[in-house]
């Protein structure tokens, strides 16, 4: 593809001299077309907004049909810059596109037709010329689209679920193998951002396997353009996540772990919302609960809460997040809830920390990650001004030193000693008492200290 032409913008299109007169005499297009045309072609825009103003699907069916019948680039590449141009200054003179009177004109199939076979600026100009014209299609009195189907017609038309089927195929099409190397990814988002609000557009993109090619789009951001793709690919993942069949994929892909990588590291209050209202869809779905809490969404959450947000509704799914992930947390083994007790910093006296049964069964958990909860305790001693917090820390260090074979030798490797002795002074008994307990442990072995057990 030539450069010049992907990187074509609609107003160098515009400044263009199209010979509209020779189209006639070769009844490529009739007179009143030309007319049409004489008048609208090269007017100042305030001019041209009365004019379709007055006379919109006149002008629609004009367009349409240069497209339908002239096959020449240029003039191809002009027509859909007027259209892109019209919808741009007014989206909802993509109504026009569904007047009755053009109930016989098959208004669809150019726009279809030139996804696939056009060069890059034709394609994008389709696609989001179709995405307007389809999202402004009527709805019944139920709320539903009406199908845009003319009955009454002699010849085939394009349906609206051939619009739709044929936009999904070409989305992933470009989601797997860009057009452009920096639009084309952009643009396919943004228009599925726009028709995944429709149900057949949902399910066509499930069946074309397309939740996969939005999960590599789900990474921490940094440049505008990036920001913005990250966003409307999340916008994307929250509308598939109040369907039940993109749920079930979404579950058994990495996009769980992806989307709490993002909330964690994006300043952009409009990322963390979105993607904030679709972990809160997906908490009571299957085992996704569950995958949030090992994730540490959690914490992820407190410190989320402990930020500055503007927006009602992201305090308010932070809120209900909050409430869910407790519910799951009481749900869980005895020693996921000790892993999350020990990962809030919550240490409180909750009957496992004392129960021998506990330590004996879950004592080899301890080693998974490089000792990571151990270490978690450890950093407890240094930051923790709750006395409760820091006891309980004492106590259970104690308790890995007596159950795990090499406990004295990894505990100090850790170098947990010299801030558990600086605890022996501390003002609150409790603290002294168990600061006490674990440095006897530590100094003097399981097999002496058991005695001390307290």
């Amino acid at each position: 593809m030539a450069i010049d032409q992907a990187e074509l913008s609609t107003e160098q299109v515009l400044t263009r001299d199209i010979p509209w007169e020779t189209y006639m005499t070769t009844k490529l297009i009739n007179g009143t077309s030309l007319q049409l045309l004489r008048r609208y072609d090269n007017r100042p825009e305030s001019y041209r907004a009365q004019l379709l103003d007055e006379d919109g699907p006149a002008y629609v069916r004009v367009f349409v049909s240069i497209l339908r019948d002239i096959f020449k680039e240029e003039t191809v590449e002009y027509v859909l810059a007027l259209i892109d141009e019209m919808l741009t200054a007014n989206p909802k003179r993509a109504r026009l596109f569904h007047d009755d009177s053009l109930a016989n004109e098959d208004t669809y199939e150019p726009f279809l037709r030139l996804l696939w076979k056009g060069n890059w600026f034709i394609q994008e100009k389709s696609c989001n010329i179709l995405a307007l014209i389809v999202s402004a299609r009527k709805k019944t009195h139920d709320g539903s689209y009406a199908n845009g189907d003319a009955s009454n017609s002699k010849r085939k038309i394009t349906t609206i679920d051939d619009v739709l089927d044929g936009l999904v195929k070409w989305l992933c099409a470009q989601l797997k193998n860009p057009s452009h190397p920096s639009r084309a990814v952009q643009t396919s988002i943004n228009c599925l951002a726009t028709l995944l609000k429709e149900p057949k557009v949902k399910s066509s993109f499930v069946q074309a396997d397309g939740v996969k090619l939005l999960i590599p789009l789900i990474s921490p951001a940094s440049t505008q353009q990036s920001i913005q793709i990250l966003y409307k690919t999340c916008f994307c993942v929250w509308l598939l996540s109040y369907y039940e069949p993109a749920i079930e994929f979404l579950a058994t892909s990495r996009t769980l772990p992806r989307l709490i990588d993002v909330v964690k590291s994006s300043t952009k209050e409009k990322v963390v919302r979105v993607v904030i209202l679709t972990l809160k869809n997906l908490l009571h779905k299957g085992t996704f609960g569950a995958q949030m809490v090992g994730l540490g969404l959690p914490q992820v959450v407190q410190s989320l809460k402990s930020q500055a947000w503007s927006d009602e509704d992201l305090l308010d799914a932070l809120n209900q997040l909050e409430e869910g992930l407790k519910d799951n947390i009481k749900k869980l083994s005895s020693f996921d809830k000790y892993k999350q007790e020990v990962l809030l910093g919550h240490l409180d006296w909750s009957p496992m920390h004392k129960d021998v049964n506990f330590w004996r069964e879950n004592i080899t958990s301890f080693e998974e990650n490089n000792f990571k909860l151990l270490r978690v305790l450890i950093t407890i001693l240094d930051s923790s001004s709750d006395p409760r917090a820091l006891a309980v820390a004492c106590f259970d260090l104690s308790q890995f030193i007596q159950h795990h074979p090499a406990g004295r030798v990894i505990v100090t490797d850790l170098k947990a000693k010299e801030r558990v002795m600086k605890l022996m002074n501390h003002e609150n008994a409790e603290v002294t008492k168990y600061s006490l307990l674990c440095i006897q442990r530590l100094f003097l072995g399981a097999k002496y200290a058991s005695f001390l057990q307290a």
